[in-house]
């Protein structure tokens, strides 16, 4: 699917002056107590110490920040990817070239048959929502602060500070969550936090069954895919 950004310059209305974001980020010590919250069975666990790594050398709560973030982000991924991926294997696709024309049934090998010009569409759509999530003035002027500098983890900044109008957010586009309490909104991302969880383990269960049928006990019994889901562009995609 065409998606197109664009930066060009346009008068805007200065931005109001806006406090810094009030640091939500805490150390190990939290990250334990996060850590019952969400599983009390299984509790803290990190066998190979990812917290006390001091990651590029910014401290603690730095790291902390790094790895929470980093969660939030990829069990999000994983459950769209989740969603997307039973969609697709049940032939529901877009009603318009080129995907009306693509003949593949699992997900995989519909990546395969999409034209290299799709692909180098998504990936670049992909990196402009990486890069404008990082970015600390963007942050700075919604109030926010870098989850790796006291930030809140699995902050996406709102996409109405763009030059154009955009007619709705990537997080909670409908405005679900507005008015919830924040006793509402800390359950809300525990949920979020063990559905990603799930969908993590959920989408690889799926490449591994697409990949050696029956690998899954218990689970659905997808053809096989005779292609590398690790190496997602050999087909078409090169420089």
């Amino acid at each position: 699917m065409a998606m197109l950004v664009n930066f060009a310059a346009a008068p805007v209305a200065p931005s109001p002056v806006v406090r810094g974001a009030v640091p939500t980020m805490s150390g190990s010590k939290d990250l334990k107590a996060l850590a019952t919250e969400l599983n009390p069975v299984i509790g803290y666990y990190d066998p190979i110490n990812l917290a006390e790594w001091n990651l590029y050398g910014k401290g603690d709560d730095a790291t902390v920040g790094f790895l929470r973030h980093a969660e939030i982000k990829h069990g999000r991924v994983a459950m769209a990817a989740f969603v997307g991926y039973c969609v697709q294997a049940n032939g529901l696709k877009f009603p318009w070239e080129p995907f009306t024309s693509i003949s593949a049934t699992s997900p995989p090998e519909q990546w395969d048959a999409l034209p290299e010009a799709a692909k180098w569409q998504i990936i670049l759509f992909i990196g402009f929502l990486e890069v404008y999530s990082e970015h600390s003035f963007i942050l700075e002027k919604q109030g926010q602060a870098h989850y790796m500098k006291g930030g809140k983890p699995g902050y996406f900044p709102k996409l109405d500070s763009l030059p154009h109008p955009v007619p709705l957010n990537l997080f909670d586009p409908f405005g679900l969550s507005k008015n919830a309490s924040p006793e509402t909104k800390a359950k809300g991302l525990l949920k979020e936090v063990n559905n990603g969880r799930l969908a993590m383990i959920g989408i690889f269960g799926f490449l591994a069954e697409n990949k050696v049928p029956g690998s899954v006990p218990f689970g659905p019994h997808l053809a096989a895919y005779s292609g590398n889901v690790m190496a997602p562009f050999e087909m078409n995609y090169h420089f």
